[in-house]
């Protein structure tokens, strides 16, 4: 490990961003610096037309911006906050990407051990690769805590009920269908220990990943949308297995 390695936890979905940057720039530039076409009404239709779709993409890719670099730590607190923490625990982070709750949960942990498991795609999270997600455990001190794997969370090499904790954020969205979700949420039940917890945090189909949840008997909470410090907005679910 070089002496100059820094901690980088990388930028959520930054193709997204990157797209919602140039095309808004594209519409207000557009908007604002076109030729006269037409009658003055058409010309003011077109105009506004452009410039607030433009407007609203570059927010939009602001606040994603904002959140990977500030938000996203204060949302790991959240989520971790709703488990009450012995120290022992056996934990998982489905999707962990660089390591960002993973870390978290290894850090309130004495005996236990945290893992990640995720197939490291560059389109959802930028730097994303199991080596530097590696990295960052060693950088944070607890590496000797953590086991990060090259797995995905439909079929897992996990035996059944081995995790007091599974923890997943802004993951579940990225799998393609709706079936593949309902088969996730079955296989983090599956590897989940009697009187276990699920905490689940998503921008979309969290209403879809409940149902699943307590169709297999599990009690489910949902603990808020947050919409001042998470973008886009993020609701937390939790789910303990009886």
């Amino acid at each position: 490990m070089k002496g100059n390695e820094k901690i980088n936890y990388g930028i959520d979905a930054p193709k997204v961003i990157r797209n919602l940057v140039i095309i808004g720039a594209v519409l207000l530039g557009i908007s604002m610096f076109m030729p006269n076409w037409g009658s003055p009404n058409v010309q003011e239709a077109i105009q506004s037309t452009l410039f607030f779709p433009g407007i609203f993409m570059m927010i939009g890719g602001f606040l994603m911006y904002m959140y990977s670099w500030g938000g996203k730590f204060k949302h790991r607190e959240r989520i971790l906050n709703l488990y009450t923490w012995k120290g022992d625990e056996q934990v998982m982070d489905v999707g962990t990407g660089l390591g960002l709750l993973m870390i978290g949960a290894a850090k309130r942990l004495t005996s236990g051990k945290a893992y990640g498991i995720d197939i490291f795609n560059t389109y959802d999270l930028s730097d994303n690769s199991l080596e530097r997600a590696i990295l960052n455990t060693q950088l944070e001190g607890v590496a000797e805590k953590t086991i990060i794997v090259k797995e995905n969370i439909l079929h897992t090499s996990f035996p059944d009920e081995k995790f007091d904790i599974i923890v997943s954020n802004l993951c579940l969205h990225n799998i393609d269908t709706s079936t593949d979700r309902d088969n996730a949420c079955r296989e983090m039940y599956r590897i989940l220990k009697p009187q276990g917890k699920i905490i689940v945090s998503d921008f979309k189909n969290t209403a879809r990943y409940t149902k699943v949840f307590r169709s297999l008997g599990m009690n489910v909470k949902q603990h808020g949308t947050y919409y001042f410090d998470t973008f886009p907005p993020l609701t937390i679910i939790s789910a303990d297995k009886v």
